[in-house]
């Protein structure tokens, strides 16, 4: 299983409505029937600071594809930018190990 680590320091806009675009772009997925279930998605936020941190964890390559091509996530990738500064990086994933749970 593929993961992507997507992280940036929040410098442009109002934190909260930055929270609300998050929540939305979530929902989309969540939503999306040929989506939901086939992506899992986390948004974490340094407890102190402006350093933000996506967890994206597509169950599938189809799924990865899919996603590339509804609007919502090329609205949400340019939001992030405007958000970041254009200060995201995106960093694949390899799991080495995990617990069972």
């Amino acid at each position: 299983m593929k993961q992507f680590l997507i992280k940036y320091r929040f410098q442009a806009g109002s934190q909260e409505t930055w929270h609300k675009d998050i929540a939305q772009f979530i929902a989309a997925l969540d939503s999306d029937p040929d989506l939901k279930g086939r992506i899992g998605y986390r948004c974490l936020k340094a407890r102190d600071g402006a350093d933000y941190y996506h967890l994206a964890t597509p169950k599938d390559d189809e799924a990865a594809k899919i996603l590339q091509t509804r609007a919502f996530f090329s609205d949400y990738t340019a939001k992030t930018r405007l958000a970041s500064n254009n200060g995201v990086e995106v960093v694949p994933l390899e799991v080495i190990a995990e617990t069972a749970a």
